[in-house]
């Protein structure tokens, strides 16, 4: 889809970091735009940096069907169409895969995992009924092609998301359909994305352990260093044009797979050390 001014996009996540940039990139395509988060505070300040072009908001939790199902059925009353969409709300949680309680996978999947679920459900019918070109691009970190210590719960909703993402551009292939999917896969990025405790709910009891706290503290510092969420916005605009599937944010990462996969053909197990 090469021409995005006129056309509306839907972004989740958008309260902050790659959300809100993703937002603000549109905005300066001439797009219409529906931002979707649970934090209000953050969405209205992305609304009021988004400018004076058409921007709406919609206090939206991703891992409930119905928050989403009010969104689809809002943006396709209200806007008539929805031509990107952007499935990018995602929390993080670190620790040892054996100190991982049922609420902290509960947490991890029902955002990052059953988000893009619910979304696919509720918008991908009605943009294919459009019969207009259209683009879904789902966050999914490089956390889904790397399963790196400290953070096997977040990689198994990555990775996952990473297969529906998969699924969901060769079902709309072979449909024959207009729309097409990007997985992005960011690495170290200057977001919030450690401090995702601050929107876990308080009906998911948790008490945080010595090493999620060592992991988040390491995550905190990587984001640090990171590259500016603006730079991923443009990859994404790029990567909606040339219709491009999978998007890292690293040139390191191209042979950092090839290598893992190398070494898994050869029977053994990656590091990451």
């Amino acid at each position: 889809m090469r021409e995005l001014s006129g056309k509306t996009a839907v972004v989740t996540g958008a309260a902050g970091g790659i959300g809100r940039a993703l937002a603000l990139r549109f905005a300066a395509e001439g797009m219409t735009l529906m931002l979707a988060d649970v934090d209000p505070g953050g969405l209205a300040e992305t609304a009021a940096q988004a400018g004076d072009g058409k921007v709406f908001t919609q206090v939206t939790d991703v891992s409930d069907a119905a928050s989403v199902r009010h969104l689809a059925n809002r943006c396709f009353g209200e806007l008539g169409a929805v031509h990107v969409l952007c499935n990018n709300a995602g929390v993080f949680q670190g620790g040892h895969m054996w100190t991982r309680g049922e609420d902290d996978f509960a947490w991890l999947l029902g955002v990052n995992l059953w988000g893009v679920l619910h979304a696919v459900r509720e918008f991908v019918p009605r943009m294919i009924e459009q019969d207009t070109e259209g683009h879904i691009v789902n966050t999914v970190s490089v956390a889904g092609l790397f399963a790196t210590p400290g953070a096997g719960g977040y990689a198994v909703t990555k990775y996952a998301a990473l297969a529906a993402s998969q699924a969901l551009a060769q079902d709309l292939a072979a449909a024959g359909a207009k729309l097409r999917v990007t997985a992005l896969c960011p690495g170290a990025v200057r977001t919030r994305i450690a401090d995702s405790a601050r929107v876990r709910p308080p009906t998911l009891v948790h008490t945080p352990t010595q090493d999620e706290m060592e992991v988040q503290e390491s995550v905190s510092r990587s984001a640090e260093r990171g590259i500016e969420p603006s730079q991923v916005a443009d990859l994404v605009v790029e990567a909606i044009r040339e219709e491009r599937f999978l998007v890292l944010t690293d040139p390191r990462y191209a042979a950092r797979l090839r290598l893992q996969t190398e070494t898994l053909l050869g029977g053994n197990l990656p590091s990451y050390q």
